[in-house]
């Protein structure tokens, strides 16, 4: 029963509650309903996606939605709101400066099979439940300590493994496959760059960010030629260190001018591989 995960359904429908439910259950969800009135207490039970539906009178499912987002405790829940059919909307729907201040991980609109629901309701479980694997590459102990004090504070993230350098680094991808590996790039017995050619080549579901005291221009198209996908500071605030692991782990490149650096570097001026001297701190 602890794997089981529970769904909050709000509307004031008993047909779409009822196939909502039927539906939901049928994929081995726990379903619980609600009318408004109720919600506060039914989210003690800390569901873990909330599906809210229409609510009579309209601006009801907005005020509800708002405290949900302030509340420290529920606003990370993921939440899908199903707004009500058009002709309806000035009876239980969001009217347009309420969906203007939206926050919810999908939106749709009824009519809306239930079916049709549970793709991005499995997505978003998935997602919110997904643990990102790092492997930790620095040569200096305090470095490594100090990143895993920040990391194994995060709910999505678990640190699986700590490399001194880049050789070590290639065999702890290879034997733990990471998500994400965190890449120094001045290290000893190997650099960090040509690890990072290496474990993109050789794991690429493994993806590199590189955390480094070089920080222009020449250094940021250098990794990303060796298949970085992003390139942090290592003076940049920690919320750009979860930032950048969380962007990385879904594919994207951290920070975005990370990619618009090296897609528009002068033609005619390939850097050395080497990173500037004059920018070590």
């Amino acid at each position: 029963m602890e794997n089981i995960k529970r769904i909050l359904l709000v509307d004031d429908e008993p047909d779409f509650v009822d196939a909502c439910a039927r539906t939901f259950e049928a994929k081995a969800y726990q379903v619980v309903t609600c009318s408004r009135p109720e919600v506060e207490e039914r989210m003690k039970e800390e569901p873990d996606i909330i599906v809210l539906g229409t609510i009579s009178p309209a601006g009801e499912a907005f005020r509800l939605h708002q405290w949900l987002k302030g509340h420290p405790r529920y606003r990370d829940i993921p939440l899908v709101v199903i707004d009500a059919r058009e002709e309806e909307r000035p009876i239980r729907g969001w009217r347009r400066e309420e969906g203007m201040q939206l926050e919810a991980e999908f939106y749709a609109t009824k009519p809306i099979e239930p079916a049709a629901l549970l793709p991005r309701i499995q997505s978003l479980l998935e997602e919110a439940f997904r643990i990102i694997k790092i492997l930790v590459t620095d040569d200096h102990t305090m470095v490594r300590d100090g990143i895993c004090a920040v990391l194994g504070l995060q709910k999505d993230m678990a640190v699986i493994g700590e490399a001194v350098n880049g050789k070590e680094s290639i065999e702890k991808t290879k034997r733990l496959l990471p998500n994400v590996v965190l890449m120094d790039i001045v290290m000893p017995v190997m650099s960090g760059l040509e690890a990072t050619k290496r474990i993109t080549r050789e794991c690429p579901q493994t993806k590199v960010l590189i955390l480094t005291q070089y920080d222009d221009e020449e250094n940021m198209f250098v990794a990303k030629q060796a298949g970085a996908q992003g390139f942090i500071p290592k003076k940049a605030a920690s919320s750009d260190l979860l930032n950048g692991i969380r962007a990385v782990a879904a594919g994207r490149y951290f920070p975005p001018a990370f990619a618009y650096v090296t897609a528009n570097w002068p033609e005619g001026e390939k850097p050395s591989e080497k990173p500037a001297k004059s920018k070590q701190t």
